[in-house]
């Protein structure tokens, strides 16, 4: 059984904020942000709602990914999630 990898899109109950991030446990990681267990950027901004995410078969690919997102304008962010989540909602409950 191959393993996968997750790039995904957080942010806060107002959308003001946006967290990139890569996973191999998307469920278990955006658990540990909405449960505020790992000190940083997540915490301190509230960083609560999952609106965006990718699979890939590879870590390679997924950080590349997230290497290409994080480069790009917080336009081209929101207009990923807009293409996929136009309401913003929380993604989490369906994983």
């Amino acid at each position: 059984m191959s393993q996968q990898y997750y790039l995904y899109i957080m942010t806060n109950n107002y959308n003001t904020v946006v967290y990139t991030g890569v996973t191999n446990n998307l469920q278990r990681r955006v658990y540990e942000h909405k449960e505020k267990i790992i000190e940083g950027f997540t915490k301190k901004y509230n960083i609560t709602k999952l609106v965006y995410y990718e699979i890939f078969e590879d870590a390679y690919t997924a950080i590349s990914r997230e290497k290409q997102i994080k480069a790009g304008s917080r336009q081209k962010k929101i207009d990923l999630i807009n293409s996929i989540n136009q309401e913003w909602k929380d993604l989490y409950n369906e994983l």
